[in-house]
């Protein structure tokens, strides 16, 4: 039995994980996880719509990466994004959707996960469970027998760990192939080993040189980071994630994605509305605190705007897309003096959040591939161009 999904041009079942990560599937499927992969509930405390001062005039401005004339909504239609939110001082003054997409279900945002398993870390060290400077396998001894065991734990949450492993997301046949059907995201086929992510990632193998080396982006860093949540914690990610922040910010519902095992996905398996990512980007700007309540301390936080090597970044795989930029505990960071921090995800997954102009920025999206280096470099013109409006005010 299936059904048509008219406004998408195909039926529910032509999308399984053989195809959900691509266009045009991706479009409905990143929307509807659940139904193809595993996950938690991440359990929230609705409260009322964020506030909302609209300036009408946004979207009809100028951008222009794609061609001269183009205007925001133009640009976001033409680069697949799904949602667009932009606040000054709490309050959204820009907002678009696509036509399809539906604000009110928890968007796949990958990556942007990494940014917020680091944040759960950081109330578990504010609260004296986690010293980030202790190797892993003093928390997780089964990462003793492969690359994580002797790094910090600060070493994971910079991306400098020295690790075998290949970020191809395309991959259909080696390391990232693998990496997919172990979280459960891709089909399993005759002859493939049946294992965990957790089986895959405590065994994976160290590479040439030290840990703490230059700036080397690979997600199952961030993996691990999300299993470290759960044993520190003693709770499941889902849960723990619910209690120090969807409940306390008045999120909505949210997802964990999850593999056999239940492991959580700790590097790209959260799905979030927009509006609650909205909460997550204040709460920074507002110091790690809500309604009186200081869910994480200023010191993380601060420690994240202020830090992060620019040699381990001039040195790593990512230097020539943001020259100057910096990545500390999960988050990308400009050039100083900005002390604005970034969260990316690929297939266009952006939250943004700048104490200068007050500004946080969510973009959600289905772009077509993972990586697309004239959107990635659009998003990030995009970023920088709407902070300085915010910062205008207007």
């Amino acid at each position: 039995m299936t059904y048509p999904l008219t406004e998408y041009g195909f039926s529910r079942a032509d999308v399984g994980l053989h195809n959900w990560r691509e266009r045009p599937w991706n479009a409905w499927a990143f929307e509807r996880v659940g139904e193809l992969v595993p996950a938690a509930q991440v359990i929230g405390a609705p409260s009322t719509a964020l506030p909302r001062a609209i300036d009408a005039g946004l979207l009809d401005q100028p951008f222009g990466p794609s061609r001269p004339g183009e205007s925001l909504a133009e640009y976001l239609e033409i680069s697949q994004t799904d949602h667009l939110l932009l606040s000054r001082n709490g309050r959204i003054i820009a907002e678009w959707h696509a036509p399809r997409a539906q604000a009110a279900r928890p968007h796949l945002i990958f990556s942007v996960t990494k940014s917020v398993t680091a944040l759960l870390l950081g109330v578990l060290e504010d609260n004296g469970a986690l010293d980030v400077s202790r190797a892993m396998a003093d928390y997780i001894p089964e990462t003793a027998q492969g690359a994580f065991g002797d790094a910090t734990v600060r070493d994971l949450l910079d991306m400098r760990v020295s690790l075998d492993f290949r970020e191809d997301y395309l991959n259909r046949d080696g390391d990232y192939a693998r990496y997919r059907r172990a979280m459960l995201w891709n089909p399993r086929e005759d002859g493939d080993r049946q294992e965990t992510l957790a089986q895959m990632l405590f065994t994976a193998c160290k590479g040439a040189g030290p840990h703490g080396g230059p700036f080397h982006y690979q997600s199952p860093n961030s993996d691990v980071l999300g299993f470290l949540v759960e044993r520190v914690s003693g709770k499941s990610y889902a849960d723990l994630l619910s209690e120090v922040f969807w409940q306390p910010l008045g999120c909505d519902h949210g997802l964990m994605t999850v593999d056999a095992a239940g492991n959580p996905r700790g590097a790209g398996g959260l799905c979030a509305r927009g509006e609650d990512l909205m909460r997550l980007g204040q709460l920074i700007l507002d110091g790690g605190a809500v309604g009186g309540r200081q869910l994480i301390s200023e010191r993380w936080l601060a420690d994240i705007a202020e830090n992060g090597d620019e040699a381990a970044w001039n040195s790593g795989n990512y230097h020539d897309w943001i020259p100057g930029g910096r990545y500390r505990s999960q988050w990308y960071m400009l050039p100083r003096p900005s002390r604005a921090v970034m969260a990316i995800g690929i297939h266009g997954q952006w939250l943004c959040a700048d104490p200068a102009s007050g500004a946080v920025i969510v973009k959600l999206s289905s772009q077509a591939f993972p990586q697309d280096d004239t959107f990635d470099n659009a998003n990030l013109i995009l970023m920088e161009r709407l902070l300085g409006i915010a910062g205008r005010g207007g």
